[in-house]
């Protein structure tokens, strides 16, 4: 019998029509106007590697970051019941007309980890929790639970009655309980000490009536002044080294206690409580810079002795596996840490061994192998942040996902950069998306779609100059595209130093022993791969009070009353010169001052709080979001009133405070170090909250550019800046070697390398690879030597 079944007829049927489902692969924005964007509409593929360039102000961070990725959160905390939305940051919907293919938005930023003093590399990572865990399983010793591995977790025990309802009887009953923590009970798990050099407060073979204070703001006469010079606790005029034990406690320590001074009312308080809560509970940003100079003087920190700056207990070190306790495992570096991890064969924590070696060996992969996890994490660069925040989303499952990077190659070598690339090929093969801010060549060449946003920056920029392949931008005639392949050449001749600055037996963190002279009077890049060592050594071993002045990648503080005018020091000259104008007082051309507009005090918008919905804010009906009250806007100075000289940019308000009725001479100054650093497109008044960073250095580089210092010490000044800026500003720091200063810059763009005068190149690895000097001489040597991972790269830039 034939079972075989019967063939069916073969039909020449059309192959199956595309699902509808598989036809959502683009993310489309239409009519964005967040910030500085015109009306802005683009399609984005889904799947690819998109990277956003542009001119640095020209609208990319407002495109990616605060319409697509902030409109993608708050839609997914819109997904959440109301009460726990309530314990969110509320978001308000940007402002664009359509969104539509959003898919989950992972921001992977710039913003530096809390500088928490508590706050280490292992805490931000999860890589300390399991290591607790482990120790608290296998450590010998046995000396309790996870919590006794914690510097966080003080120990405590107790005891006292408690009151229980038992079988309708109130009962007492006496309960003792302790909790074993790990933290060091001397620093409370701060891994320092600080303490007050009282040689920086005052002279004390001196009297109060012959100067004796040194503090700013504390000068002979005035009320800081005379609230001790004439307390009568103590003689004025006896020298300070002489106070009997009695008078000396009264000097530094007395508390609070009210008394009367010339017949005023005044609170008499011990020197150090009064300069604690007047100078050193503030934040260090916001003080003026001869006031923080004087903090950094006074106030010195040390290693805790009792713990060795390990931050943990006696007990949490005594317990160890294999030899090693909890505090050496996190003081190691994190590539060798990995290999001790994979050492252990324990099969009762098999799965928490996994993980802990998956995290490590990420760090590894990542190029933060040279980090340890007890490294603060405020220490850590906004590169080096960028990539811990990677960590976690390198081995994850999740696929179809948005990642979203701002600029994810500062701070690397170009010899990092080819694996950073590697990583975000990687993120994008699993099937996700990936948009990435970015101004380096090398990166943007990887895109499978660009969008180049311009033309200029700010008011000029906002708009889509070009969308499509690499091959499309580099024809396309924009900026960026015909910047794309620029090259800067190397010098035919260089600067002589005038001189040198001696660096010896240098040994900060992973230094050994560097001696190396710096060279005075020119254009000095130091360099090396991430990790090597650079800042260490500029940072720690440049020997301060030799009129060091340092522009660093820290962020500005500041609210969104700050800009660039009240930052720089501007408005003060400005509202001088209102005041004189017309007769009254300074005060009243300050939004935070008398001048304020009393319906929304001086913020130009009303901001309404809806609990857990996103809170609005409208522009104030009463000053038309000029901050100002009516009376102050009738005062003018050049035909302009206050809040129209805020709304110029600096490169208008240059002109009008340099020549004519408005001419201001110190206000003038600040603006010509403005348009100098290349911010001459932002306007006097816009919110420092609103600024990239690229701009937040720069500004910071114009303020201290106003300093009387001889040597300027630049952390990659390139950071957030565009190809064809990277040419203004080798300009600038060629003005500046030029007029005297010395500059030293921690730099990886080539073309700042290629435009030295003397490279220092740190290496050759990272970590306890690096921190010896593998190079010193001119960059035309470097190239010619191929030496170094730098002398390779530089070569093939420069087409030697």
């Amino acid at each position: 019998m034939d079972i075989t079944p019967s063939k069916s007829p073969r039909t020449n049927t059309p192959p199956t029509a595309a699902h509808t489902a598989d036809s959502h692969d683009l993310i489309r924005v239409h009519g964005a106007r967040e910030n500085n964007l015109k009306d802005v509409s683009v399609d984005i593929p889904k799947r690819r590697l998109t990277v956003f360039t542009g001119v640095s102000g020209s609208g990319k961070s407002s495109l990616v970051f605060d319409t697509v990725a902030a409109e993608s959160q708050r839609l997914i905390n819109e997904t959440y019941s109301a009460f726990v939305q309530g314990f969110m940051p509320t978001q308000a919907r940007p402002e664009v007309d359509v969104l539509e293919g959003l898919t989950t938005a992972i921001i992977v930023d710039q913003q530096r980890l809390g500088a928490d003093p508590r706050s280490t590399v292992g805490t931000a990572t999860d890589a300390n929790a399991m290591l607790r865990i482990l120790f608290s399983r296998l450590g010998k010793p046995h000396i309790g639970s996870p919590k006794a591995f914690s510097f966080n977790v003080a120990s405590i025990s107790g005891a006292g009655a408690v009151t229980l309802e038992r079988g309708g009887k109130t009962v007492k009953e006496r309960r003792e309980f302790s909790i074993t923590g790990g933290m060091c009970p001397r620093c409370e798990g701060r891994g320092t000490v600080s303490d007050i050099d009282l040689g920086q407060l005052y002279d004390d073979s001196k009297s109060l009536t012959e100067g004796a204070l040194t503090i700013p703001g504390y000068k002979p006469g005035g009320w800081n002044y005379r609230l001790y010079s004439e307390s009568g606790f103590y003689d004025p005029d006896k020298p300070i080294r002489e106070y009997t034990d009695e008078e000396r406690s009264d000097f530094l320590h007395r508390e609070p206690t009210r008394m009367k001074i010339a017949g005023i009312n005044m609170t008499y308080e011990g020197l150090i409580p009064r300069i604690q809560k007047s100078m050193l509970s503030k934040d260090r940003e916001g003080m003026q810079p001869h006031i923080r100079e004087f903090v950094d003087r006074a106030v010195t920190f040390t290693a805790c002795p009792d713990c060795d700056g390990t931050r943990l207990s006696g007990a949490a070190r005594s317990s160890k596996i294999k030899e090693i306790s909890i505090a050496d495992a996190c003081a190691m570096q994190i590539s060798d840490l990995a290999v001790w991890a994979r050492d252990l064969d324990e099969p009762s924590v098999a799965p928490l061994l996994t993980a802990l070696r998956q995290t490590l060996d990420s760090f590894v992969e990542i190029g933060l192998g040279y980090l340890s996890l007890d490294r603060p994490s405020g220490t850590l660069s906004g590169g080096e942040a960028q990539r811990v925040k990677m960590i976690r989303h390198l081995g994850s499952s999740l696929t179809d996902v948005t990642y979203v990077f701002d600029e994810p190659t500062i701070g690397l070598h170009p010899h990092d950069i080819q694996r950073m690339n590697g990583l975000l090929l990687r993120l994008r093969d699993k099937g996700n998306t990936v948009l990435v801010v970015e101004h380096k060549p090398e990166t943007i060449a990887i895109a499978d779609h660009v969008v180049d946003l311009g033309p200029g920056a700010g008011t000029a920029g906002g708009t889509v100059c070009f969308e499509g392949t690499v091959e499309g931008l580099r024809r396309g005639g924009t900026v960026t595209g015909r910047h794309f392949d620029d090259r800067a050449a190397l010098k035919e001749s260089v600067r002589k130093p005038a001189g040198a600055l001696e660096i010896r037996g240098a040994t900060a963190h992973n230094l050994r022993d560097v001696d190396v002279d710096v060279p005075l009077g020119v254009l000095t890049v130091v360099t090396g791969v991430a990790g090597s060592g650079k800042s260490s050594l500029v940072h720690g071993s440049i020997p301060k009070g030799q009129g060091v002045v340092s522009v660093d990648q820290g962020a500005i503080k500041g609210s969104r009353r700050s800009n660039p005018a009240t930052y720089t020091g501007l408005l003060d000259p400005i509202r001088k010169a209102f005041a004189k104008a017309n007769g009254v007082k300074p005060a009243l051309f300050s939004a935070n001052s008398e001048g304020a507009c009393p319906t929304c005090n001086g913020a130009g918008v009303v901001y309404t709080d809806l609990a857990m919905m996103a809170g609005v804010a409208t522009t104030c009906e009463e000053c038309e979001g000029k901050r100002f009250e009516a009376s102050v806007l009738e005062y003018h100075l050049g035909g302009r009133d206050i809040s129209e000289v805020l709304a110029m940019p600096v490169n208008e308000a240059e002109k009008f405070f340099g020549a004519g009725e408005a001419s201001t001479p110190a206000a003038h100054r600040i603006l010509g170090r403005l348009a100098d650093v290349g911010l001459g497109y932002l306007t006097l008044g816009q919110p420092l909250t609103t600024l990239s960073g690229g701009e937040r250095q720069r500004l910071k580089l114009a303020t201290h550019m106003g300093e009387k210092g001889g040597v300027y010490v630049l952390d990659e000044p390139t950071a957030g800046l565009h190809l064809a800026d990277v040419e203004q500003l080798l300009g600038l720091l060629d003005r500046l070697v030029d007029s005297g200063k010395s500059v030293i810059v921690v730099e990886h763009h080539q073309a700042v390398m290629a435009h030295a005068d003397w490279i220092i190149d740190l290496g050759p690895g990272a970590g306890h690879d690096g921190g010896t000097v593998v190079f010193e001489g001119t960059p035309a040597d470097l190239v010619a030597a191929r030496s170094t991972l730098t002398g390779e790269h530089l070569a093939a830039y420069v087409g030697a």
